[in-house]
């Protein structure tokens, strides 16, 4: 359908592997660790056939209980070593997304990701921001994409309230402003709820790209 639509995919997720098989790359279970990183392996894999990154976000688990924070980021460093090896043999990147802290405990700013990426040569590694949890999380959402610069590699489009740009509050022109300082050429992808009905969602989304960058 892409083909025939000349469309190009933006990217591929992973969400499935916790939402409907309860798998996280941080699960104190080595056997399920193990099956975690084979989902997303497979899922680079598969995002790699038609050219498009594949997204980490809730798979990246979170630390607590048993678990500590270095170790649960131990494991988090391994699984992407090995997921950034695997989409470079792509020739395409992966891509960490920041969650808010509802979701995980990780990482919930972009800058602090960012350095953590370049830290650990990750290099075929980039950040989704995603304007939704950067709503709940930054103090400045213009003034985290500028600090972490070249490492935002793909962007949720998203609404305060998660629905189409336009009908919650977050201010988009600073945020368009960013994004051009930083020099990002990527997609403006939309991850939001289908309101008040999925078409008029699209048509708004579209809308608001075009009011915003022209």
């Amino acid at each position: 359908m892409a083909t025939e639509h000349s469309l190009n995919i933006a990217a591929v997720g992973t969400g499935a592997g916790m939402v409907q098989h309860g798998l996280s790359l941080t699960d104190g279970d080595p056997a399920k660790r193990a099956k975690a990183l084979d989902f997303v392996l497979s899922m680079i894999d598969f995002g790699g056939q038609l050219d498009a990154p594949a997204i980490l976000g809730s798979m990246q688990g979170k630390w607590g209980d048993e678990i500590s924070q270095e170790q649960s980021l131990a494991w988090l460093t391994e699984a992407l070593q090995a997921c950034d090896e695997r989409a470079g043999s792509h020739e395409v990147n992966f891509i960490y997304e920041p969650l808010n802290r509802y979701e995980t405990n990780q990482f919930n700013l972009l800058a602090p990701a960012a350095d953590y990426l370049g830290s650990h040569d990750l290099n075929n590694t980039v950040l989704l921001a995603d304007l939704f949890h950067m709503n709940i999380e930054e103090s400045d959402i213009a003034g985290a994409l500028r600090a972490a610069g070249p490492k935002v590699g793909h962007v949720h489009f998203a609404d305060s309230n998660r629905q189409a740009i336009g009908f919650g509050h977050t201010q988009m022109t600073s945020v368009i402003a960013a994004l051009k300082e930083i020099n990002y050429t990527g997609y403006l992808s939309a991850e939001i709820f289908p309101l008040p009905d999925a078409t008029a969602a699209a048509e708004q989304t579209i809308r608001a790209f075009k009011e915003l960058t022209s």
